[in-house]
């Protein structure tokens, strides 16, 4: 599907630095392209300090990325990583005991590597 819709955000002032939103629009055509992998990519502008800005741009330099969208872009990455993760740990402890860990287990999955390695 095409995700066209956008968001877009104005600061309404007052140091709060949360962008007010006017409801969905359609971004201009000028604002879409093919993504390497061939889906819709359509353009964010963000406006930052100075300070990280600048850091932002020094790990552009230092760190191999082409451009500062490639860096928010593996940024965004990892953060739904870590989500997704968080996610799955918090339900570790809900789901239903499979196995216990204690030394027994330990031993037989030890035996059991020894065995698949021929030693």
């Amino acid at each position: 599907p095409l995700h066209a819709l956008q968001s877009r955000g104005r600061d309404t002032g007052g140091g709060s630095g949360k962008a007010h939103t006017d409801g969905p629009h359609f971004p201009s055509l000028a604002n879409l392209r093919q993504s390497q992998s061939g889906g819709i990519v359509s353009t964010m502008n963000i406006s930052l300090p100075e300070a990280p800005k600048t850091f932002v741009d020094d790990q552009v330099s230092t760190r191999g990325y082409r451009t500062s969208s490639e860096y928010v872009r593996e940024l965004i990455r990892k953060d739904r990583d870590r989500q997704h993760l968080r996610g799955l740990l918090l339900e570790g402890p809900a789901s239903p005991k499979a196995v216990t860990a204690d030394a027994r287990y330990y031993d037989r999955l030890r035996s059991r590597v020894r065995d698949a390695s021929g030693r």
